[in-house]
Protein backbone atom coordinates (compact mmCIF):
# COMPACT_ATOMS: atom_id res chain seq x y z
CA UNK A 1 0.00 0.00 0.00
CA UNK A 2 1.44 3.44 -0.93
CA UNK A 3 0.56 6.41 1.66
CA UNK A 4 -0.57 9.42 -0.25
CA UNK A 5 -0.66 13.14 1.57
CA UNK A 6 -4.47 13.78 2.89
CA UNK A 7 -6.75 15.30 0.70
CA UNK A 8 -6.34 19.06 0.92
CA UNK A 9 -2.66 18.78 2.73
CA UNK A 10 0.53 19.31 0.24
CA UNK A 11 3.77 18.69 0.82
CA UNK A 12 6.32 21.86 0.12
CA UNK A 13 9.05 19.98 -1.09
CA UNK A 14 13.07 21.12 -0.82
CA UNK A 15 12.76 23.25 -4.80
CA UNK A 16 10.26 25.65 -3.37
CA UNK A 17 11.50 25.60 0.35
CA UNK A 18 13.45 28.24 -0.77
CA UNK A 19 11.01 30.35 -2.18
CA UNK A 20 8.72 30.48 1.09
CA UNK A 21 11.69 31.19 3.17
CA UNK A 22 12.83 34.35 1.21
CA UNK A 23 8.68 35.33 1.49
CA UNK A 24 9.03 34.74 5.61
CA UNK A 25 12.35 36.77 5.39
CA UNK A 26 10.74 39.51 3.38
CA UNK A 27 7.58 39.57 5.61
CA UNK A 28 10.18 39.78 8.93
CA UNK A 29 12.01 42.63 7.34
CA UNK A 30 9.13 44.69 6.39
CA UNK A 31 7.11 44.26 9.44
CA UNK A 32 10.75 44.83 11.89
CA UNK A 33 10.37 48.24 10.10
CA UNK A 34 7.24 49.29 11.24
CA UNK A 35 7.83 48.18 14.70
CA UNK A 36 5.79 44.57 14.99
CA UNK A 37 7.38 41.55 16.70
CA UNK A 38 6.47 38.15 16.21
CA UNK A 39 4.71 35.76 18.66
CA UNK A 40 3.79 32.05 18.20
CA UNK A 41 0.56 30.92 19.18
CA UNK A 42 -0.04 27.04 19.78
CA UNK A 43 -1.46 25.18 16.58
CA UNK A 44 -4.34 24.36 19.08
CA UNK A 45 -7.03 25.77 20.93
CA UNK A 46 -10.39 25.83 23.06
CA UNK A 47 -13.14 25.23 21.02
CA UNK A 48 -14.84 27.95 22.69
CA UNK A 49 -12.21 30.14 21.70
CA UNK A 50 -13.58 30.31 18.20
CA UNK A 51 -17.03 29.64 18.25
CA UNK A 52 -17.14 32.82 21.01
CA UNK A 53 -14.44 34.63 18.60
CA UNK A 54 -15.21 33.92 14.99
CA UNK A 55 -19.17 33.88 15.49
CA UNK A 56 -21.33 30.47 15.86
CA UNK A 57 -23.54 30.96 12.56
CA UNK A 58 -19.80 31.56 10.32
CA UNK A 59 -19.03 28.82 7.89
CA UNK A 60 -15.75 28.60 9.76
CA UNK A 61 -17.27 27.60 13.19
CA UNK A 62 -20.88 25.49 12.19
CA UNK A 63 -18.81 23.91 8.62
CA UNK A 64 -15.44 23.75 8.89
CA UNK A 65 -13.05 23.50 11.93
CA UNK A 66 -11.00 20.57 13.01
CA UNK A 67 -12.52 19.79 16.64
CA UNK A 68 -11.71 16.74 18.60
CA UNK A 69 -12.24 16.24 22.25
CA UNK A 70 -9.74 15.03 25.01
CA UNK A 71 -9.56 12.64 28.00
CA UNK A 72 -12.22 14.51 29.71
CA UNK A 73 -14.45 15.78 26.86
CA UNK A 74 -13.44 19.14 26.40
CA UNK A 75 -13.38 20.41 22.84
CA UNK A 76 -10.22 21.01 20.95
CA UNK A 77 -9.69 22.78 18.13
CA UNK A 78 -6.75 23.37 15.59
CA UNK A 79 -7.04 27.04 14.86
CA UNK A 80 -8.76 27.94 11.69
CA UNK A 81 -7.66 31.51 11.74
CA UNK A 82 -4.92 33.03 13.95
CA UNK A 83 -6.20 36.97 15.09
CA UNK A 84 -8.55 34.78 17.87
CA UNK A 85 -5.32 32.82 18.81
CA UNK A 86 -3.12 35.96 18.99
CA UNK A 87 -6.13 37.66 20.97
CA UNK A 88 -5.74 35.03 23.29
CA UNK A 89 -2.44 35.26 24.24
CA UNK A 90 -2.93 39.21 24.49
CA UNK A 91 -5.10 38.67 27.04
CA UNK A 92 -3.29 35.78 29.11
CA UNK A 93 -0.60 37.43 28.98
CA UNK A 94 -1.25 40.30 30.33
CA UNK A 95 0.81 42.58 27.39
CA UNK A 96 -1.22 45.36 27.63
CA UNK A 97 0.64 46.08 31.05
CA UNK A 98 4.04 46.06 29.75
CA UNK A 99 3.13 48.31 26.47
CA UNK A 100 -0.51 49.64 26.14
CA UNK A 101 -0.18 49.49 22.19
CA UNK A 102 1.05 46.01 21.11
CA UNK A 103 1.94 45.84 17.42
CA UNK A 104 2.05 41.77 16.82
CA UNK A 105 2.46 39.06 13.56
CA UNK A 106 2.53 35.69 13.27
CA UNK A 107 3.69 33.50 10.47
CA UNK A 108 2.12 29.57 10.03
CA UNK A 109 -0.65 26.81 9.23
CA UNK A 110 -4.30 27.26 9.77
CA UNK A 111 -6.85 24.52 9.29
CA UNK A 112 -10.11 24.41 8.02
CA UNK A 113 -12.56 21.71 6.39
CA UNK A 114 -13.32 23.04 2.87
CA UNK A 115 -13.10 22.19 -0.49
CA UNK A 116 -9.71 22.20 -1.89
CA UNK A 117 -9.17 24.34 -4.91
CA UNK A 118 -5.95 26.72 -6.32
CA UNK A 119 -4.61 28.50 -4.02
CA UNK A 120 -6.83 27.35 -1.14
CA UNK A 121 -5.67 23.82 0.86
CA UNK A 122 -7.02 22.31 4.16
CA UNK A 123 -4.18 22.80 5.87
CA UNK A 124 -2.66 26.52 4.46
CA UNK A 125 -0.20 28.78 5.90
CA UNK A 126 -1.04 32.66 6.80
CA UNK A 127 0.83 35.81 7.61
CA UNK A 128 -1.25 37.94 10.23
CA UNK A 129 -0.60 41.56 11.63
CA UNK A 130 -2.51 42.63 14.70
CA UNK A 131 -2.35 45.78 16.18
CA UNK A 132 -3.73 46.14 19.86
CA UNK A 133 -4.86 49.30 22.00
CA UNK A 134 -5.03 51.42 18.97
CA UNK A 135 -8.43 52.74 18.33
CA UNK A 136 -7.20 55.50 15.72
CA UNK A 137 -7.98 55.60 11.82
CA UNK A 138 -4.20 56.28 11.68
CA UNK A 139 -3.71 52.32 12.86
CA UNK A 140 -6.23 51.08 10.23
CA UNK A 141 -4.20 53.12 7.49
CA UNK A 142 -0.55 51.83 8.83
CA UNK A 143 -1.86 47.72 8.84
CA UNK A 144 -3.14 48.42 4.79
CA UNK A 145 -0.11 50.19 3.97
CA UNK A 146 2.55 47.54 5.50
CA UNK A 147 0.51 45.38 3.47
CA UNK A 148 0.73 46.77 0.68
CA UNK A 149 4.57 47.70 1.34
CA UNK A 150 4.99 43.64 1.78
CA UNK A 151 3.07 42.85 -1.54
CA UNK A 152 5.28 45.35 -3.86
CA UNK A 153 8.63 44.25 -2.42
CA UNK A 154 7.75 41.00 -3.24
CA UNK A 155 7.27 42.55 -6.82
CA UNK A 156 3.67 41.81 -7.12
CA UNK A 157 1.64 44.02 -9.32
CA UNK A 158 -1.76 44.29 -10.59
CA UNK A 159 -3.42 44.71 -6.79
CA UNK A 160 -6.71 45.95 -5.82
CA UNK A 161 -7.28 47.24 -2.70
CA UNK A 162 -10.77 47.22 -1.84
CA UNK A 163 -12.28 49.43 1.07
CA UNK A 164 -15.44 49.75 3.45
CA UNK A 165 -16.77 50.41 6.36
CA UNK A 166 -18.88 48.29 8.65
CA UNK A 167 -19.96 50.80 10.96
CA UNK A 168 -20.14 50.04 14.41
CA UNK A 169 -22.80 47.70 16.42
CA UNK A 170 -24.97 51.21 17.08
CA UNK A 171 -25.36 52.23 13.34
CA UNK A 172 -25.77 48.56 12.14
CA UNK A 173 -28.94 48.29 14.03
CA UNK A 174 -31.06 50.69 10.85
CA UNK A 175 -28.51 49.01 8.63
CA UNK A 176 -29.57 45.06 9.50
CA UNK A 177 -33.12 46.07 9.22
CA UNK A 178 -33.45 47.33 5.96
CA UNK A 179 -30.98 44.14 4.72
CA UNK A 180 -33.57 42.10 6.31
CA UNK A 181 -36.61 43.46 5.23
CA UNK A 182 -34.73 43.54 1.42
CA UNK A 183 -33.73 39.81 1.41
CA UNK A 184 -37.00 39.28 2.51
CA UNK A 185 -38.16 40.68 -0.04
CA UNK A 186 -35.75 38.33 -2.97
CA UNK A 187 -35.43 35.50 -0.39
CA UNK A 188 -36.90 33.11 -3.47
CA UNK A 189 -33.48 33.71 -5.37
CA UNK A 190 -31.44 32.89 -2.55
CA UNK A 191 -30.03 29.48 -1.54
CA UNK A 192 -30.79 27.39 1.65
CA UNK A 193 -27.71 28.82 3.33
CA UNK A 194 -28.51 32.95 2.59
CA UNK A 195 -32.01 32.01 3.60
CA UNK A 196 -30.75 31.22 7.22
CA UNK A 197 -28.36 33.32 7.43
CA UNK A 198 -30.98 36.74 6.31
CA UNK A 199 -32.74 35.57 9.59
CA UNK A 200 -29.50 35.52 11.93
CA UNK A 201 -26.57 37.20 10.15
CA UNK A 202 -27.82 38.66 7.17
CA UNK A 203 -24.24 40.31 6.47
CA UNK A 204 -22.88 36.80 5.76
CA UNK A 205 -25.25 36.80 2.85
CA UNK A 206 -22.41 39.41 1.27
CA UNK A 207 -19.97 36.59 1.53
CA UNK A 208 -22.13 33.60 -0.46
CA UNK A 209 -20.27 33.05 -3.81
CA UNK A 210 -23.82 31.25 -5.50
CA UNK A 211 -24.20 33.04 -8.40
CA UNK A 212 -27.98 34.09 -7.61
CA UNK A 213 -27.36 35.29 -3.93
CA UNK A 214 -24.40 37.29 -5.51
CA UNK A 215 -26.91 38.91 -7.98
CA UNK A 216 -29.42 39.82 -5.02
CA UNK A 217 -26.31 41.73 -3.35
CA UNK A 218 -25.74 43.67 -6.65
CA UNK A 219 -28.89 45.88 -5.73
CA UNK A 220 -28.72 45.59 -1.91
CA UNK A 221 -28.84 48.65 0.49
CA UNK A 222 -25.25 49.87 1.45
CA UNK A 223 -24.02 49.89 4.67
CA UNK A 224 -22.37 53.04 4.17
CA UNK A 225 -25.71 54.82 3.87
CA UNK A 226 -26.35 54.16 7.35
CA UNK A 227 -22.83 54.42 9.34
CA UNK A 228 -23.40 56.94 11.80
CA UNK A 229 -20.99 60.53 12.57
CA UNK A 230 -18.00 59.25 14.20
CA UNK A 231 -17.93 55.97 12.10
CA UNK A 232 -18.16 57.84 8.94
CA UNK A 233 -15.05 60.58 10.34
CA UNK A 234 -13.41 57.30 11.22
CA UNK A 235 -13.44 56.17 7.53
CA UNK A 236 -12.70 59.48 5.87
CA UNK A 237 -9.78 59.63 7.79
CA UNK A 238 -8.47 56.54 7.04
CA UNK A 239 -8.94 57.37 3.30
CA UNK A 240 -7.12 60.62 3.79
CA UNK A 241 -3.91 58.94 5.53
CA UNK A 242 -3.96 55.95 2.32
CA UNK A 243 -4.58 59.38 -0.21
CA UNK A 244 -1.48 61.23 1.85
CA UNK A 245 0.56 58.46 0.48
CA UNK A 246 -0.90 57.53 -2.89
CA UNK A 247 -2.23 54.46 -2.03
CA UNK A 248 -5.38 53.82 -4.64
CA UNK A 249 -8.13 52.50 -3.54
CA UNK A 250 -11.84 51.30 -4.30
CA UNK A 251 -14.60 51.95 -1.97
CA UNK A 252 -16.83 48.24 -2.06
CA UNK A 253 -20.05 48.56 -0.04
CA UNK A 254 -20.38 45.01 -0.75
CA UNK A 255 -17.61 43.94 1.29
CA UNK A 256 -17.54 42.25 4.46
CA UNK A 257 -15.19 39.73 6.11
CA UNK A 258 -16.20 36.35 7.01
CA UNK A 259 -15.88 36.57 10.90
CA UNK A 260 -18.40 37.85 13.10
CA UNK A 261 -15.70 40.41 14.91
CA UNK A 262 -14.89 42.62 12.41
CA UNK A 263 -16.55 46.61 12.64
CA UNK A 264 -15.69 50.14 10.74
CA UNK A 265 -12.73 49.42 8.53
CA UNK A 266 -12.62 46.40 6.15
CA UNK A 267 -10.73 46.17 3.30
CA UNK A 268 -9.13 43.17 1.22
CA UNK A 269 -6.33 43.19 -1.42
CA UNK A 270 -7.22 41.43 -4.61
CA UNK A 271 -5.71 40.06 -8.10
CA UNK A 272 -6.76 39.09 -11.26
CA UNK A 273 -3.91 36.57 -11.51
CA UNK A 274 -6.10 33.39 -9.44
CA UNK A 275 -9.23 33.38 -10.89
CA UNK A 276 -11.68 33.41 -8.99
CA UNK A 277 -9.94 32.81 -5.72
CA UNK A 278 -8.77 36.27 -5.91
CA UNK A 279 -8.06 37.83 -2.36
CA UNK A 280 -4.43 37.54 -1.05
CA UNK A 281 -5.32 39.95 1.89
CA UNK A 282 -8.12 40.55 4.06
CA UNK A 283 -8.37 42.49 7.16
CA UNK A 284 -10.30 45.04 9.31
CA UNK A 285 -10.71 46.69 12.72
CA UNK A 286 -12.42 44.82 15.59
CA UNK A 287 -12.79 46.71 18.42
CA UNK A 288 -14.75 44.39 20.34
CA UNK A 289 -12.73 40.93 19.90
CA UNK A 290 -10.52 41.47 23.61
CA UNK A 291 -13.73 42.40 25.22
CA UNK A 292 -15.40 39.23 24.00
CA UNK A 293 -12.76 36.93 25.20
CA UNK A 294 -12.47 38.04 28.73
CA UNK A 295 -9.81 40.72 28.42
CA UNK A 296 -9.88 44.58 28.76
CA UNK A 297 -11.84 46.95 26.52
CA UNK A 298 -9.22 47.47 23.82
CA UNK A 299 -9.58 48.25 20.25
CA UNK A 300 -7.57 46.02 17.34
CA UNK A 301 -7.13 46.28 14.07
CA UNK A 302 -5.28 43.52 11.23
CA UNK A 303 -5.10 41.35 8.68
CA UNK A 304 -4.35 37.69 7.20
CA UNK A 305 -2.48 37.35 3.92
CA UNK A 306 -2.69 33.52 2.51
CA UNK A 307 0.91 32.20 1.65
CA UNK A 308 -0.30 29.66 -0.48
CA UNK A 309 -1.30 32.08 -2.99
CA UNK A 310 1.77 34.86 -2.69
CA UNK A 311 3.92 31.64 -3.46
CA UNK A 312 1.59 31.00 -6.52
CA UNK A 313 1.97 34.83 -7.41
CA UNK A 314 5.20 35.41 -7.46
CA UNK A 315 6.75 34.47 -10.87
CA UNK A 316 9.50 32.44 -11.83
CA UNK A 317 12.36 34.99 -11.92
CA UNK A 318 11.67 35.95 -7.96
CA UNK A 319 11.50 31.93 -6.96
CA UNK A 320 15.06 30.90 -5.03
CA UNK A 321 17.10 28.39 -6.93
CA UNK A 322 18.13 25.71 -4.72
CA UNK A 323 21.39 26.97 -3.24
CA UNK A 324 24.49 25.16 -5.05
CA UNK A 325 27.47 23.55 -2.61
CA UNK A 326 30.68 25.18 -2.33
CA UNK A 327 32.44 22.04 -2.74
CA UNK A 328 31.71 18.57 -3.58
CA UNK A 329 33.67 15.70 -2.46
CA UNK A 330 34.38 12.67 -4.77
CA UNK A 331 36.04 10.02 -2.88
CA UNK A 332 36.52 6.35 -3.81
CA UNK A 333 37.61 3.56 -1.04
CA UNK A 334 36.84 3.28 2.35
CA UNK A 335 39.86 5.08 3.83
CA UNK A 336 39.09 7.82 1.65
CA UNK A 337 35.47 7.97 2.65
CA UNK A 338 36.68 8.59 6.29
CA UNK A 339 38.57 10.95 5.89
CA UNK A 340 36.39 13.08 3.42
CA UNK A 341 33.82 12.58 6.19
CA UNK A 342 36.27 14.60 8.58
CA UNK A 343 37.29 17.16 6.02
CA UNK A 344 33.49 17.83 5.39
CA UNK A 345 32.71 18.10 9.01
CA UNK A 346 35.20 20.43 9.73
CA UNK A 347 34.28 22.64 6.56
CA UNK A 348 30.42 22.36 7.27
CA UNK A 349 31.59 23.93 10.84
CA UNK A 350 32.81 26.89 9.26
CA UNK A 351 30.15 27.58 7.11
CA UNK A 352 30.75 25.90 3.79
CA UNK A 353 28.26 24.01 2.17
CA UNK A 354 29.92 20.61 1.22
CA UNK A 355 28.50 17.46 -0.27
CA UNK A 356 29.78 14.23 -0.86
CA UNK A 357 28.15 10.46 -1.33
CA UNK A 358 28.75 7.31 0.42
CA UNK A 359 28.35 3.79 -1.23
CA UNK A 360 31.10 3.20 -2.99
CA UNK A 361 29.83 5.01 -6.22
CA UNK A 362 32.03 5.17 -9.59
CA UNK A 363 34.19 8.72 -10.22
CA UNK A 364 32.43 9.17 -13.28
CA UNK A 365 28.85 8.97 -11.50
CA UNK A 366 29.92 10.94 -8.52
CA UNK A 367 30.92 13.82 -10.83
CA UNK A 368 27.47 13.42 -12.58
CA UNK A 369 25.88 14.33 -9.12
CA UNK A 370 28.74 17.01 -8.57
CA UNK A 371 27.30 18.77 -12.23
CA UNK A 372 23.80 17.87 -11.14
CA UNK A 373 23.79 19.55 -7.67
CA UNK A 374 26.16 22.85 -9.54
CA UNK A 375 28.86 22.71 -7.30
CA UNK A 376 31.87 25.08 -8.55
CA UNK A 377 34.48 22.43 -7.17
CA UNK A 378 35.24 19.26 -6.94
CA UNK A 379 37.74 17.53 -4.77
CA UNK A 380 38.83 14.10 -6.22
CA UNK A 381 40.60 11.66 -3.65
CA UNK A 382 40.83 7.96 -4.15
CA UNK A 383 43.15 4.94 -2.97
CA UNK A 384 45.86 6.47 -5.17
CA UNK A 385 45.89 10.13 -4.13
CA UNK A 386 46.11 8.94 -0.36
CA UNK A 387 49.34 7.15 -1.06
CA UNK A 388 50.83 10.48 -3.07
CA UNK A 389 49.60 12.59 -0.30
CA UNK A 390 47.77 14.79 -2.67
CA UNK A 391 44.10 14.79 -4.59
CA UNK A 392 42.74 16.65 -7.19
CA UNK A 393 40.74 19.58 -7.29
CA UNK A 394 38.57 20.50 -10.43
CA UNK A 395 36.87 23.51 -11.25
CA UNK A 396 33.62 22.20 -12.46
CA UNK A 397 33.53 25.98 -15.12
CA UNK A 398 37.06 26.21 -16.24
CA UNK A 399 38.04 22.11 -16.34
CA UNK A 400 41.16 23.20 -15.04
CA UNK A 401 42.67 20.12 -12.33
CA UNK A 402 45.28 21.06 -9.79
CA UNK A 403 46.98 19.02 -7.25
CA UNK A 404 46.09 20.15 -3.20
CA UNK A 405 48.40 18.59 -0.42
CA UNK A 406 46.56 15.91 1.92
CA UNK A 407 48.33 17.21 4.61
CA UNK A 408 46.48 20.31 6.59
CA UNK A 409 43.79 19.69 3.10
CA UNK A 410 40.95 21.74 5.27
CA UNK A 411 42.79 24.86 5.83
CA UNK A 412 44.20 24.95 2.09
CA UNK A 413 40.52 24.06 0.83
CA UNK A 414 39.20 27.19 3.20
CA UNK A 415 41.72 29.77 1.85
CA UNK A 416 40.34 28.49 -1.88
CA UNK A 417 36.85 28.34 -1.11
CA UNK A 418 37.02 31.95 0.65
CA UNK A 419 38.74 33.78 -2.38
CA UNK A 420 35.94 31.70 -4.68
CA UNK A 421 33.22 33.45 -2.31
Amino acid sequence: MEFTAIKGFKDILPDDVATWQALEAGTRRVFGAFGFREIRPPLMERTELFSRGIGQETDIVSKEMYTLKDSKGRGMTLRPEATASVARAYIQNRLYQKNPVQKLFTIGPMFRHERPQKGRFRQFHQINAEIFGDPGPQADAEIIVMAMTLLGQMGLTELTLNLNSLGCPDCRVAFRRELQSYLESRRDALCADCRRRSETNPLRVFDCKVETCREVVETAPSILDFICGPCRAHFETVKSYLNGVNTPYLINHKLVRGLDYYTRTTFEIQTEKLGAQNAVVGGGRYDGLVKLLGGPDHAGTGFAMGMERLVALLDESRKRPVPAPDLFMAVLGEDAEQKAFNWALDLRRQGFGVQLEYGSRGLKAQMKRAHRVGSPKVLIVGEEELRKGSGILRDMTTKQQQDIPLENLVNELTNILSDHE
